[in-house]
């Protein structure tokens, strides 16, 4: 890989979480609209036999609970079963995570969920390049990074600030699965 695009990449994956935090401040300053309550009869019978569990007290579950449930079934109901085998398996890795490492990746979800969709977008095509590095090299960035002082990782962003606004957002020629 060119010596040149490695910083680039790095600086970056550090202006997608930068951007990520602002976005995340932005939208705790603003107030939440309220979420709507589904109806367990708008729930299909698939939907309504995956959730059984919930449904003696679906009326008393949060509306946005409520949705997550509704749009999380839909999802399973649509996966193929390789898909469903990946998602147990993704499932029982985060199950084994400590309490706190769990608490610190929602809160990260929430701030990506948080941005805009062109910037979500720009976030998982730059997750997409880093993971195609070599094993060797992402561990090395992640180094320079876990390394650098306040004030060298401001210059890494505002390095990647810089050549951002010289170089747009390639599209990719295969969409990859979308992850709630």
């Amino acid at each position: 890989m060119n010596s040149r695009l490695r910083p680039l990449i790095l600086a970056v994956l550090l202006v997608a979480a930068a951007i990520a935090t602002t976005a995340v401040r932005a939208q705790e300053a603003a107030p939440a609209a309220a979420a709507a309550p589904v109806p367990w009869s708008s729930l299909s019978s698939d939907q309504q036999r995956l959730l059984s569990r919930f449904g003696s007290q679906w009326s008393t579950l949060p509306p946005d609970r409520q949705q997550a449930l509704a749009h999380g079934s839909e999802r399973w109901l649509n996966m193929t079963p390789s898909q469903r085998d990946q998602a147990r398996e993704r499932f029982s890795r985060w199950q084994a995570l400590p309490s706190d490492q769990r608490k610190e990746l929602r809160e990260r979800w929430q701030r990506f969920q948080a941005l805009p969709p062109k910037q979500q977008a720009f976030v998982r095509e730059n997750f997409h390049r880093f993971q195609q590095l070599p094993p060797e090299r992402r561990q090395a960035l992640r180094e320079q990074w876990r390394n650098a002082s306040p004030a060298q990782r401001q210059q890494m962003v505002e390095h990647a600030r810089t050549q951002l606004q010289k170089r747009p957002l390639a599209p990719r020629s295969a969409p990859h699965p979308q992850h709630h």
